[in-house]
């Protein structure tokens, strides 16, 4: 693996070092339960997890007691859906975007097999969800829109402080998935007019296991109902042991990336528009996803004629590692739902690979594998019968 380049950083990010040094305690000698402060070993976890909570919430712009810590982006989202619609039980209608991440998707469906009303906002072909579209969706029941920041598999951003005002001057909480944005741009919740906010630890150079949900505590007072059952951690909306050293380590990664972003953000998409350029010249057929300008630094979405991704991916796996638009099952390839929504069952959509450089990803990398892509690429159209 010391060979290989890695570009899927918006499938998950390395652990950046500085963030392992600070878990490393945590795991040794600072093992107490944070729950026990009783004794000295219980106060120093929580003395911990206080401090965690201090780094994160400044992270977003938010108070730490708007901060609970859940096992995973996952997870914080399907407390802000489930949560929001069980503590609100008198309104019966969410909207949310057709290209969310299935951990939205999923609960949003549930609750439509309760017998709730589900608005899934179609998107364009560059995967921007319309403002108007939101606007005309809203009505007097609807409790919660929910609407990703940046889109993981084709780099979008959507408007989220504009749909935040919408859903501000309507009465309707917003809720936004931000996992792939803390590392590369600045959040605020409070400019954004966000009330609910999911976070992942492991899209910003922290550990895997460890995600966090924004909950606002005022203005309004955000409601949020538990789906889990316990001992009464976090409130009582999240129960269980808290994992000191992911928390730590979540707290870490997330001073550190809100620190870097703006510089980071610049030279990923300095390179990123390079190998944009370089790939779509050399390249026949070869179409970028995804909105041109208004998408992540660290992004690249593109379909290549007569190039099947997964064959690519195979080609090239022990030099470079980057992700399909698809996911596959133990027996069959299923097209992105993201890529369907933006162009339908296409070719286009089935030929969709993404390429995700990260913070220790260099211009020396990025040329090696664009080498390799478009010596590969060029192999496979030989052999490919839409080509011929």
């Amino acid at each position: 693996m010391a060979d290989s380049i890695y570009l899927d950083h918006n499938a998950t990010t390395p652990t950046d070092p500085v963030v392992v040094a600070a878990m490393e305690p945590y795991l040794r000698d600072l093992f107490g339960n944070p729950s026990s402060v009783e004794h000295e070993h219980g106060r120093l976890a929580a003395q911990a997890v206080d401090r965690a909570r201090e780094r994160a919430a400044a992270a977003i712009g938010a108070r730490p007691n708007e901060i609970i810590f859940t096992g995973s982006c996952t997870e914080a989202d399907n407390l802000a859906i489930l949560g929001v619609a069980r503590a609100h039980p008198e309104k019966r209608h969410l909207i949310v975007s057709a290209i969310e991440h299935p951990a939205v998707i999923e609960p949003a469906r549930a609750l439509e097999r309760e017998g709730w009303r589900i608005t899934y906002l179609p998107v364009d072909e560059m995967g921007r969800v319309s403002l108007a579209a939101i606007e005309a969706a809203l009505t007097a029941e609807t409790v919660l829109v929910s609407i990703m920041a940046a889109n993981n598999e084709v780099g979008t951003l959507q408007p989220i402080r504009m749909i935040g005002e919408l859903c501000a001057a309507r009465g309707a909480l917003f809720h936004t998935d931000l996992a792939q944005l803390t590392a590369y741009d600045v959040i605020d919740v409070e400019k954004d007019h966000i009330h609910l906010a999911s976070l992942s630890a492991h899209k910003a150079y922290g550990p895997k296991g460890i995600g966090a949900l924004y909950v606002r505590s005022r203005k309004p007072r955000v409601r949020v109902a538990p789906i889990l059952f316990g001992g009464g951690q976090e409130r009582g909306l999240r129960p269980g042991t808290l994992n000191t050293a992911a928390i730590v380590g979540m707290g870490e990664a997330l001073t550190l990336a809100r620190r870097s972003a703006a510089a980071e953000s610049e030279r990923l998409r300095r390179m990123c528009d390079a190998f944009r350029d370089q790939l779509l010249a050399e390249v026949p057929g070869a179409q970028l996803n995804g909105h041109p300008t208004e998408r992540l630094a660290n992004n690249l979405s593109f379909s290549i004629d007569g190039v099947e991704p997964l064959a690519l991916i195979r080609r090239l796996r022990e030099k470079v590692s980057f992700s399909a638009s698809s996911a596959c099952s133990t027996d069959k390839v299923e097209t992105s739902h993201v890529l369907k929504a933006m162009f339908g069952d296409t070719p286009r959509a089935r030929s969709a690979f993404r390429i995700a450089p990260g913070r220790f990803t260099t211009a020396a990398d990025m040329e090696a594998a664009l080498q390799l892509l478009v010596a590969e690429a060029a192999r496979l159209r030989r052999f490919s019968p839409a080509i011929a």
